[in-house]
């Protein structure tokens, strides 16, 4: 026998086996034959691996769009892996936020207040940008990429096996069939040989198959460490950004009053201070210098009076624009209400210097 006439009987063969699995498939299908059904314990181990192949895909998308929004970043990043090169190093948003703060803040210029506190800003971002980076890294080495080996590694030969019982089967029924139909002694000896070598694939099938589901539950317990990777990897991320956070505010509490209040509809916005600044608004308390602060009503009088009043600057001010007066920490100006003016502003005069000056940062005088 030549090796042409081998493979023509290896095709005719293997065409006989794929008919007799599609009619016996066909049958089972409409009731007019038997099914050999699995026992409970490996119809239990496929279904928890189909639950588990299902989850895991979810999880896996799902942090893959938590770690990274951007889908078109995302898809780069696939075919990047498909062709086990290393996608370019991309600036993300945090720390073009930040630079954007930096650049404004530089131009704005260093010394004023605002600018100052926008390359701090800016600062604090691209170091939370540095944290997000270091996020992605740790969870796709330590969460996604033991996940994705498990989808396309484990359950792929699950799924191998398990097609190869599925057929398996399908010849053990096609073969009780024809053992059913059998009349002659000759035919029926035959096929009763048949019978005994599928049913002899078709366990051994079983117990392979049986075996690598039940490496399901070693799975679970990876995944379980993995998933304690990923939550110390959030909860070192949540941390620095805090520790950043909270740096920036003391930073920037050194610059203004830490409480700002705005109103959207007003043109102009006043800081407001803690409750625990001396500042107007507070009861009547006795500050640090001996000079007594007014309570609210005597704001509301200077409000609806025509008379002026000496008051302390608190903190440094710088004028946003003509119609604002620059301060300076603990000098004394003269302040009188103007009608029609903000209710958290008042107009300020410094010897023949005048503008509006926020009432958050006076200290009225008795």
């Amino acid at each position: 026998m030549n090796i042409m006439d081998f493979n023509v009987k290896k095709l005719a063969a293997d065409a006989g086996t794929f008919l007799s699995r599609a009619v016996q498939f066909t049958e089972e299908k409409l009731g007019q034959a038997e099914k050999t059904e699995l026992d409970a314990h490996l119809e239990n181990l496929l279904s928890k691996a189909e639950c588990t192949k299902i989850w895991t895909e979810k999880i896996l998308k799902q942090t893959e769009v938590l770690l990274q929004p951007n889908p078109n970043a995302r898809i780069e990043e696939f075919v990047y892996e498909k062709l086990d090169r290393k996608a370019p190093s991309r600036i993300n948003n945090p720390e073009l936020l930040g630079q954007y703060m930096i650049d404004a803040g530089t131009e704005f210029g260093p010394g004023t207040a605002y600018g100052n506190a926008l390359i701090k800003c800016g600062e604090t971002q691209k170091r939370i940008g540095t944290a997000d980076r270091e996020l992605i890294q740790t969870s796709a080495l330590n969460f996604l990429t033991p996940l994705r080996n498990f989808i396309e590694g484990d359950y792929k030969t699950i799924a191998k096996e398990r097609k190869l019982l599925q057929n398996k089967r399908l010849d053990l029924d096609a073969a009780k069939t024809r053992l059913k139909k059998a009349k002659a002694a000759e035919t029926r000896a035959s096929s009763e040989q048949e019978l005994r070598i599928t049913q002899s694939e078709f366990d051994r099938q079983a117990e392979i198959t049986r075996l690598l589901l039940e490496g399901i539950s070693s799975t679970h317990a990876h995944h379980l460490r993995c998933l304690n990777d990923f939550v110390e990897a959030q909860m070192t991320y949540y941390a620095q950004c805090y520790q950043y956070m909270l740096d920036l505010q003391k930073q920037l509490g050194r610059c203004f009053p830490s409480n700002y209040h705005c109103n959207n509809n007003q043109t102009s916005v006043a800081p407001v201070p803690s409750a625990s600044s001396n500042v107007i608004g507070s009861s009547a308390l006795t500050s640090t210098s001996g000079l007594v602060m007014t309570s609210p009503s005597n704001l509301i009088d200077l409000k609806e009076g025509s008379g002026s009043r000496k008051a302390r600057v608190l903190y440094d001010y710088d004028a946003a624009n003509s119609s604002e007066l620059s301060l300076l920490a603990d000098e004394v100006i003269t302040v009188f209400s103007v009608a029609g003016m903000d209710s958290d502003w008042l107009m300020g005069e410094r010897g023949n210097q005048k503008g509006r000056v926020p009432i958050t940062y006076l200290e009225l005088l008795n």
